[in-house]
């Protein structure tokens, strides 16, 4: 963000604004926006040394503030939106009506907001871009489509189906995470407990017996003082690590470009976010192509929808080659993100001008794959869970009794 100066006119006297923008035309649409008056110049200037630090606190404060709305009440709302504007309720009076009625504090501020730019003349995705974080990308994508096909209420039903299936997948991830969480949290409280309060038993009489340790022990050892000397510095340090790589992730495009490849990398994390992004982008396409709307600007508004930069990028080339003048299953084989079936059915639904639905039954393949890994998600973790487990018990059996041995095998050697 490019940090300007705005100077307006305003009942006979002349004030400057200070503001942050991408652009100078962004920069002059923010004061035409949010101030009365003529404006008079808008130019790019240097940041200033308070300005900078305030804005660092800012964002500091921001990523630890910030929330999403919560699902059941944005799906609520989104419902209610689609409804209100199916009757003929204009999207102001109904966003408005939300925002009052609504117990989400989020939601009643965000509502507010997107009340009073639908009010000064801009469109209601547009406004919705300002709340990106706590509306999400899909919700932005959608609404862009109910305005372009002008069948809004349409797309906010679809929305919230999008939306409640989104949530349900959620709610079995929990359900599949709990077991597996529950038996990790048990396990690191019980190692913490002999790590802090058993172990330096044995420490005295190791010290005392003046033997000689092995390597499970040392690391032992080494765990226990750390936990008993530095533990409240050693969690100090991670709560503000996590922190700064948070604010690093949201304000760094490069860094977050990384982060986001690492975490397709990841074992079973990378085809949950695959086959999540490949099943919304296909669907929120196909819903655009059966509207009519031309295929470069469906993969343009669908791209717009997608969080994980790696893949983001990816298709955006496909984007570049329908330009150019490449078929559509052209482009998405050059990605390598699609299997062979997947090409071909594209290829057959451009050549029998079916498209909209051979895409609406690939968002459902991958909807289901979805759905499968979301069900063996549990069972896909157990090797890794016994695994932690295993190393766990491993070290502090070996740590606590390969000493003990050793000097049992001493004494009986003396005797």
């Amino acid at each position: 963000m490019k940090y300007f100066i705005a100077t307006i006119l305003t009942r006979g006297k002349k004030e400057q604004i200070a503001m942050y923008a991408e652009d100078r035309k962004q920069a002059h649409d923010l004061t035409k926006l949010k101030y009365s008056g003529i404006i008079l110049k808008v130019s790019e200037e240097q940041e200033p040394l308070d300005a900078q630090l305030k804005r660092l606190k800012n964002d500091l404060l921001s990523n630890v503030k910030k929330r999403k709305i919560k699902p059941d009440a944005l799906i609520a709302s989104i419902r209610q939106l689609a409804v209100m504007t199916n009757a003929g309720i204009s999207i102001y009076d109904s966003l408005s009506e939300i925002a009052k009625s609504t117990t989400d504090e989020a939601l009643k501020l965000v509502f507010s907001k997107l009340a009073e730019d639908i009010n000064s003349g801009h469109s209601l995705s547009k406004s919705m871009n300002n709340f990106r974080f706590e509306l999400g990308n899909l919700a932005i994508a959608m609404v862009q489509l109910g305005e372009k096909t002008g069948n809004l209420d349409d797309a906010l039903y679809s929305l919230a189906n999008m939306l409640e299936e989104i949530r349900s997948n959620v709610i079995k991830f929990k359900k599949a995470m709990a077991y597996p969480r529950n038996v990790m949290i048990a396990m690191a409280v019980a190692f913490t407990v002999l790590i802090s309060y058993v172990v330096p038993n044995f420490k005295t009489m190791f010290e005392k017996l003046h033997a000689e340790l092995p390597l499970p022990t040392l690391i032992l050892l080494k765990l226990e003082y750390l936990f008993n000397n530095y533990g409240l510095y050693v969690v100090a340090v991670l709560f503000f690590s996590f922190i700064i790589f948070r604010y690093l992730v949201n304000n760094n495009k490069e860094i977050r470009y990384g982060w986001h490849k690492v975490l397709l990398r990841t074992y079973l994390i990378k085809n949950i976010i695959m086959f999540a992004t490949l099943s919304r982008f296909t669907l929120v396409f196909s819903e655009l192509i059966r509207a009519g709307i031309p295929i470069a600007e469906a993969l343009d508004t669908a791209i717009s929808m997608i969080d994980n930069l790696p893949l983001k990028n990816k298709l955006s080339s496909v984007r570049i080659a329908v330009e150019k003048g490449s078929s559509l299953h052209e482009g998405l084989e050059d990605t390598k993100l699609f299997e062979n079936m997947i090409i071909q059915m594209i290829s057959a639904g451009e050549e029998s001008g079916t498209l909209d639905t051979m895409v609406g039954k690939v968002a459902e393949y991958y909807k289901m794959r979805f759905d499968a890994i979301i069900d063996g998600l549990s069972e896909a973790i157990e090797p890794i869970m016994l695994f932690v487990l295993a190393s766990m018990v491993l070290l502090l059996a070996l740590g606590i009794f390969l000493p003990m041995w050793d000097m049992g095998n001493a004494v009986m050697g003396k005797k």
